[in-house]
């Protein structure tokens, strides 16, 4: 009975506890849905957002791997990197597989997160 009553309470404590996180911040002047539906940035919605993102892009850091892909969807290409980093891109401009048109290399969102899978940095080249 005492070993039911403790474990019941440990396993209450811990959900308490991991139910405490902190909320994914909103991204003013963004329209994630646009965003999101917008792959490689092929329909060009993400061009009249990047300014947006630049400005706020300090938002982003210190979020998980699963909270980046909760606010901007997944990635249009990642890499893994040595010592167990990753690297997160999303396009701003279209991508050259777009279209046979399109040329250079395009602007892209680049998010490093750490070994621990937490933003590091994020930038725009």
């Amino acid at each position: 009975m005492f070993q039911f009553r403790s474990l019941s309470i440990v396993i209450i404590i811990l959900l308490i506890t991991l139910s405490c996180g902190n909320p994914v911040p909103t991204l003013d002047q963004i329209d994630l849905d646009a965003w999101k539906d917008d792959k490689l940035a092929c329909a060009g919605k993400r061009t009249s957002m990047s300014a947006a993102l630049q400005a706020q892009s300090n938002k982003l850091l210190a979020l998980s791997e699963k909270e980046i892909i909760e606010l901007l969807g997944k990635p249009d290409e990642n890499e893994l990197y040595t010592r167990n980093q990753k690297f997160y891109y999303y396009f701003l401009e279209p991508s050259t597989t777009c279209s046979e048109t399109v040329t250079g290399d395009p602007r892209r969102l680049v998010i490093r997160f750490n070994a621990t899978g937490l933003a590091k940095e994020v930038l725009v080249e």
